[in-house]
C-alpha cells in the first residue's frame, strides 16, 4: 500500500510503500553497498524496526523489477531525553530503535539510503516527502536527522565544521549528501562530532538537521540548538 503524502510524485516506474519481510535481503545489500564501513543491517533489526513502528519505515520500490531501490526509516522519540550530540547509536538504540516513543514529538530519521544504480532519479525526496507526510498525519513538531557530510574530509585543513557547513548552505562548496539535504527543505541547526564515528569522509562530523512541521511547530523551549551536549 502506498503511504504518505508525498509533493513531489515518484518518477515513472517507481513506487513508495511500507517495508515488508521479503524486502530485508535487498535492503541489507543496498546498506552493504552504500556504506562500505558499516555493519549492514540485520534481519533482526529491521524486523525489530516494523514491530514497533511499521508505518515510519518506507521502500522505493522498481515496479518492473519488484527490486528495492531505496529505504527511509524512522522512529518518534521525545529528543528532550536526548543530548543534542549523541550519537546514530545512542539516537536509535544501536540500530534497533528499541527506544521509539510512541508519545514522542519529533520523528527522527534515522536512515536514508539509494541503491547505486537507483540514484539520480529524485527517489530521495520522494521517500523524504513520505516521511514528511508522516509527521503532518501525526500531527508531530518536527522531523529530525544527522546528515553525513562526507566532502569535509577533504576540506579539514583549511575549515571548522561550522564553516564548512556555512560555505555548502551558500553554495561556494558542494558536498554530496548535505547539499541536497539542504535542498530538500532541511535546515541545519549545529555540527556534531562522532554521530557516525568511522565516517572518515566526513572526518567523523556531521550535521543536526531538522524540518519544522509547519502545522505544528515546537514551543521554544524543545529548540535542538539548546538540547544540552554532552562534553
Amino acid at each position: 500500500m502506498t503511504q504518505g503524502s508525498a509533493l513531489h510524485p515518484p518518477p515513472p516506474g517507481y513506487r513508495v510503500r511500507s517495508m515488508i519481510e521479503d524486502d530485508y535481503a535487498q535492503i541489507e545489500a543496498i546498506c552493504a553497498a552504500v556504506y562500505a564501513t558499516e555493519r549492514p543491517y540485520t534481519d533482526e533489526e529491521l524486523a525489530t524496526h516494523h514491530r514497533l513502528f511499521p508505518e515510519g519505515q518506507f521502500v522505493a520500490e522498481h515496479e518492473d523489477s519488484g527490486d528495492v531501490a531505496g529505504v527511509h526509516f524512522s522512529l518518534m522519540l521525545d529528543l528532550s531525553h536526548f543530548h543534542a550530540d549523541d550519537s546514530w547509536d545512542v539516537l536509535t538504540a544501536s540500530g534497533l530503535f528499541t527506544d521509539h516513543d510512541p508519545e514522542g514529538h519529533t520523528l527522527y530519521g534515522a536512515e536514508l539510503m539509494v541503491a547505486p544504480r537507483h540514484q539520480h532519479h529524485g527517489l530521495a525526496k520522494v521517500l523524504t516527502d513520505a516521511t514528511r507526510g508522516l509527521v503532518q498525519s501525526k500531527g508531530l513538531w518536527r522531523m529530525a536527522g544527522g546528515s553525513r557530510m562526507p566532502g569535509y574530509a577533504r576540506h579539514l585543513e583549511e575549515f571548522d565544521p561550522q564553516s564548512y557547513i556555512e560555505r555548502v548552505r551558500r553554495g561556494e562548496l558542494v558536498d554530496p549528501v548535505l547539499t541536497a539535504h539542504l535542498h530538500d527543505g532541511w535546515d541545519v541547526v549545529a555540527p556534531i562530532r562522532g554521530y557516525l564515528p568511522h565516517d572518515e569522509e566526513s572526518a567523523g562530523w556531521a550535521a543536526i538537521i531538522q524540518w519544522i512541521n509547519p502545522a505544528s511547530p515546537p514551543p521554544p523551549q524543545f529548540d535542538l540548538s539548546k538540547l544540552p551536549r554532552r562534553a
